[in-house]
């Protein structure tokens, strides 16, 4: 017969508590999780797009010894880096593992798209003397958070020579900004009648970007004259050229610590790059063959269904699995049926101040460890990958049995709202998936809220899981 337990001892034997990550983690830990995230503050501030994120990473994949993917080559070799790049928007990464692809092969994604404002196809216009550029929102976004605070522009504008001009404008020091007014207080009360999501409607998100006139005569529309001449002087851009280009509008926030013990970091597109930034290390830093092929994608457009051909809704990370499979003789189901996959993707972190958005026992908490979200979706659990027991258990095992402080989350009550990720397309390639990934304040928010450690342990996490 066992030994009587105390209430005190079966409480830590039986519970399932949640406690403060920063508890379980040494001082030598601790300083590992600050250095790790002083790489993704600046990767955070220099990539606030899907486009600056790709390219970053094809630049820091070849300087880490990938090679571009050739589909028609010879069969990697075991330890062998690869990648491919997605039309400038989505790459993936591979390290080559010891055993056949067919055994399968481990695979995170995230994305690296996030909610923002995009510029309509014709957006230059004036009006009352003031330019103005005409928008369409991106994204699951509050509009009434992107009025009234500084904006950046960045994008690429492609002419009709085959050429293309990039721009960041609005991040430096003295380089021009740009905003969304809003309607002072004192004038406001029509806007207060409104519903929370028309305070700001779509059509009102304009944003100012000049109000002196073009001098040297009496034409119309002097003032955009002046800003499309201004444009012209420094990009050798016209109007029509807008017609083929991709703007963006972001927060031009920097990337902050916040709080007095600097324990967590602000700012702009933390989901998903807060994700995407330890995926990518993870990969990189293998410096020996995996037992297993380990498979990291970068995918855009998940904000908004993970459409097009750099979502993952699409067929290109299938294709790159088959074109793998068939360098070592072998069908690209028979890869994909083998193999798992971590969705790497944010949750909500628990806020007292919104206690009502949440079922707190079942909430991933800041300074709680990466979060496994074994389904999202809406309402019945619908639009989502419901993953099973046996490899959330297989994935809990593997986190518990190499020191990753790991959390389980749902994103909110049942019937507040809900949202899914990529985990779903990856799902239906009969590939064994489940969300794990970082909890987030203020998610969706132009400024958002991350805990070091939890980056850190998303990191660990999917270190662990290419490596072991």
């Amino acid at each position: 017969m066992s030994e009587k337990k105390s209430a005190k001892e079966l409480k830590k034997l039986l519970f399932n508590d949640k406690k403060n990550g920063a508890d379980f983690m040494s001082e030598e830990e601790l300083n590992l999780c600050d250095t790790f995230c002083e790489g993704y503050k600046a990767f955070l501030w220099n990539n606030k797009t899907e486009r600056e994120v790709a390219a970053w990473a094809e630049e820091a994949a070849k300087a880490a010894g990938f090679e571009e993917f050739n589909e028609f080559g010879s069969p990697l070799a075991p330890g062998q880096k690869v990648y491919l790049a997605n039309r400038g928007k989505a790459v993936i990464l591979c390290v080559k593992g010891k055993r056949p692809v067919k055994d399968g092969v481990r695979i995170v994604a995230a994305h690296i798209d996030s909610p923002r404002v995009d510029l309509k196809q014709c957006p230059v216009y004036e009006d009352s003397s003031l330019a103005y550029f005409k928008t369409h929102y991106y994204g699951g976004l509050k509009k009434y958070q992107w009025g009234a605070i500084p904006l950046s522009l960045h994008g690429r504008i492609c002419k009709n020579d085959g050429s293309f001009v990039d721009i960041r404008l609005g991040e430096e020091p003295g380089e021009p900004r740009f905003c969304i007014t809003d309607i002072l207080p004192h004038l406001a009360l029509e806007q207060y009648t409104r519903k929370p999501n028309e305070l700001i409607k779509g059509e009102e998100m304009n944003v100012v970007i000049g109000s002196r006139p073009f001098k040297d005569d009496e034409e119309s529309e002097r003032i955009k004259l002046n800003i499309l001449n201004i444009l012209y002087e420094k990009y050798g851009v016209v109007e029509r050229d807008f017609l083929s280009a991709e703007l963006e509008l972001v927060p031009a926030f920097t990337v902050d610590d916040i709080g007095f013990d600097r324990s967590m970091i602000g700012g702009y597109g933390h989901d998903d790059r807060v994700c995407a930034y330890p995926a990518f290390e993870a990969a990189a830093e293998i410096d020996e063959a995996p037992e297993y092929t380990a498979v990291t994608v970068l995918t855009d457009k998940e904000e908004i269904g993970s459409v097009g051909n750099t979502g993952l809704n699409s067929s290109y990370f299938k294709y790159f699995i088959e074109d793998l499979a068939r360098l070592e003789g072998c069908e690209g189901r028979d890869v994909l049926r083998r193999s798992k996959c971590l969705s790497a993707d944010v949750n909500a972190a628990y806020d007292p101040t919104w206690s009502s958005a949440f079922e707190k026992n079942n909430s991933s908490f800041i300074n709680g460890g990466v979060c496994v979200t074994k389904f999202t979706g809406s309402r019945g659990k619908s639009e989502t990958n419901d993953a099973s027991a046996e490899y959330v258990s297989w994935v809990k095992a593997l986190l518990e049995n190499n020191g990753v402080l790991w959390q389980s989350g749902e994103l909110g009550r049942v019937d507040a709202g809900g949202g899914g990720t990529v985990a779903m397309y990856i799902a239906n390639l009969d590939v064994d998936t489940v969300d794990v990934g970082v909890p987030v304040l203020s998610m969706h928010a132009p400024y958002e809220i991350v805990a070091k450690t939890d980056v850190y342990m998303a990191y660990k996490a999917f270190k662990t899981f290419f490596t072991k």
